[in-house]
């Protein structure tokens, strides 16, 4: 197996079995998204900061429950 097909192979297995991922949803998944994740549930890549109270009240006014 080529560099390329072994860390593919066990990026498929880390993903399934840290994220439960199908192998279907980890090759579907491009590699900023994978990437995301993985800084995710490592607690990298710089969280966002929540919106405050404005911020909710235009998106309620934007977009209505109904």
């Amino acid at each position: 197996m080529s560099g390329f097909a072994e860390a593919a192979v066990r990026a498929a297995g880390a993903a399934g079995a840290a994220l439960s991922w199908s192998p279907d949803a980890f090759w579907r998944a491009t590699p900023a998204e994978l990437r995301a994740v993985v800084e995710a549930v490592r607690g990298e890549g710089g969280a966002t900061p929540p919106p405050d109270a404005a911020t909710i009240a235009a998106m309620r006014e934007a977009f209505p429950d109904g």
